[in-house]
């Protein structure tokens, strides 16, 4: 039997895990009970098991029994702060905590690669190390990982690296995309603080408030002006003053999402719009701090690599079910950090929900995504496939 066979097999035992994941999901970098749930998904493996100081990552080892290179396979595990609509029981049973962005998803389908590949352990050639992190929402857990020594987990360090991600949107399901070079778009994210002077609402002209310049800033950010059709994006996504409605607030606070494949032009939109803010906090006498509070470089495929997954999916699922992405996405990933160190490539899968329109339907981050099930088996066996075929290669 292939791999892809032995995937559908596992399907009903990833269905359990995916939905324990999805009904309980943490966030950050302190993932305490989606830890435990994965570490009884691989308790009975033939795997070396560490885990994180700093977060509650899992590193888990495979020797396979032939000479070969070592592997890694990645999967985030955190979710985000937001209130999930769906249908009750199978939606999060956490109010304000959501899985809208698939990683329970990539969580259970490395823990089905990884038994899928321990059952070929004494065919496997090389090492695979599995990753499992929390904090990619914003929290750079994969730096963190890096730095207490994921990528030596096995002793050698990886020849190649591979991450999954999947989509509720703008792909048809079980469709794998991938491209060489960059694939996904950097990020900094900028925190302003906007400084006035607090009094009654009833006496304006007796405080200096800082609502009316962070709106004004806030809306100004879109007239930031780049080269023509530059790929880079500029938005403010949450906004926070205030207390009560009959008192001026003393300072306001937002935060801005900076976001290019371009590095250059990444720093360049920062330049524009740190000036921008500024000027506008003078023009109101009012004071500006503004700070860079996470900064993602872009994810980079290595060339050999992407053509490398798009050729595995090919073969996997057929020509009908692959495709090359034709430029960036503007989403940002912190398995860039891996690739910084290590050749690698992520591929995109579409797990659209058979009932709705992959055009219209919510997408990721949306308290509406949702993920259709049936592509857990796609994901684990294409994770599997990869390191299989990848450490049977000279390094």
């Amino acid at each position: 039997m292939t791999i892809a066979d032995d995937a559908r097999a596992l399907h009903e035992h990833l269905l359990r895990l995916r939905h324990d994941l999805h009904t309980e999901p943490e966030i950050g970098l302190t993932l305490t009970r989606t830890q435990h749930k994965l570490l009884q998904a691989l308790h009975d493996l033939p795997l070396e098991i560490s885990t994180g100081a700093r977060a509650t990552s899992i590193t888990a080892v495979l020797r396979g029994a032939r000479p070969g290179p070592t592997v890694l396979l990645r999967a985030d595990m955190d979710a985000l702060a937001l209130h999930e609509h769906g249908d009750a029981g199978r939606i999060s049973r956490f109010p304000g905590r959501m899985h809208a962005c698939g990683h329970d998803m990539h969580a259970t389908m490395l823990a089905g690669a990884a038994r899928l590949l321990s059952d070929r352990r004494r065919t496997l050639h090389g090492n695979v190390i599995f990753m499992f992190q929390p904090g990619e929402e914003g929290h750079a857990g994969a730096r963190i990982m890096i730095e207490e020594g994921v990528l030596d987990a096995a002793g050698t360090r990886p020849a190649a690296a591979y991450s999954l991600h999947v989509v509720s949107a703008g792909i048809p399901r079980g469709v794998f995309v991938t491209r060489a070079g960059c694939i996904m778009a950097g990020r900094t994210v900028l925190t302003v603080t906007v400084r006035g002077a607090g009094g009654h609402a009833a006496l304006p002209h007796l405080a200096k408030d800082p609502l009316p310049a962070a709106c004004r800033m806030v809306t100004a950010l879109s007239t930031i002006r780049l080269p023509r059709q530059a790929p880079v994006t500029v938005s403010a996504a949450d906004f926070h003053a205030g207390t009560t409605h009959n008192v001026i607030a003393d300072r306001a606070r937002f935060s801005v999402t900076i976001r290019s494949p371009s590095p250059r032009l990444q720093r360049q939109a920062q330049d524009h719009a740190v000036r921008l803010l500024r000027d506008i906090a003078a023009a109101h006498d009012l004071d500006v701090d503004i700070a860079a509070a996470s900064t993602y470089p872009p994810t980079v495929n290595a060339e050999h690599e992407g053509a490398f997954v798009h050729a595995v999916a090919r073969d996997l699922y057929g020509q009908e079910r692959t495709a090359l992405a034709a430029q960036p996405s503007m989403a940002a990933e912190d398995f860039s950090f891996v690739l910084e160190e290590i050749p690698g490539a992520v591929t995109v899968l579409g797990a659209c929900p058979a009932d709705r329109d992959p055009g219209r339907a919510p997408a990721n981050h949306s308290p509406h995504a949702a993920f259709d099930d049936a592509v857990l088996t796609d994901g684990a066996a294409m994770y599997a496939e990869l390191a299989a075929r990848r450490t049977a290669l000279p390094a």
